[in-house]
């Protein structure tokens, strides 16, 4: 089933990338933002942690197409391993692809409204080193979790192509066994520039 998500996944975010880079000549607008934010979830319990905690560094792209509504794509990881239950060194990593809605407000503000799917990988990092005939060698293995994505930002432009952006993401991730529930939000913020085909 995970397999099955994964590849779906792959293929969704396929299927945007060519759609967008077939029409960037006629998008009104492409916008690349890298920033930080923090992750929560719930509260630890006796067997479980939580998965919340650390700094996630995050980066982004955006293509808006036609009456400010596009696709994005957004990613973010935690920036230092996490112990697991007190020994398991890990790491998540969340990443999704949108269907976005980016209206202006005003001249200086545009508000931004995501939804979408992805994943939430886990990597458990091992002392030793397993190596394979096609994806190299690699000190960590990975436990990922198809999930929903919903988001709201307020970009707010310095200039007229650089902006900052406060954000908030839900992610709703499937069978996440290894925390004790399944919503994850995260709360940052981001500086972007814009692409824009009009002023």
């Amino acid at each position: 089933m995970e397999i099955n998500l994964k590849k779906l996944f792959f293929l969704l975010a396929a299927f945007c990338l060519v759609s967008v880079m077939g029409g960037v000549a006629q998008a009104q607008q492409f916008d690349l933002d890298f920033g930080f934010s923090g992750v929560t979830g719930p509260a630890s319990t006796a067997t479980l942690q939580t998965v919340g905690g650390g700094a996630y560094p995050n980066f982004g792209l955006d293509f808006l197409f036609y009456h400010n509504i596009g696709v994005g794509f957004n990613a973010a990881f935690r920036a230092k391993q996490n112990l697991y239950q007190g020994f398991q060194p890990f790491r998540p990593f969340f990443y999704d692809v949108d269907a976005m809605y980016a209206p202006p407000i005003g001249k200086r503000a545009q508000a931004e409204l995501a939804a979408g799917i992805g994943a939430e990988s886990l990597r458990f990092y091992t002392p030793t080193f397993t190596c394979g005939t096609f994806t190299g060698c690699t000190n960590f293995v990975s436990s990922n979790h198809f999930l929903g994505h919903f988001s709201g930002a307020m970009r707010f432009y310095v200039t007229n192509k650089v902006f900052i952006r406060p954000e908030a993401h839900l992610y709703v991730v499937h069978n996440n066994f290894e925390f004790p529930g399944s919503r994850v939000t995260r709360f940052g913020v981001s500086i972007g520039y814009s692409f824009k085909n009009q002023e």
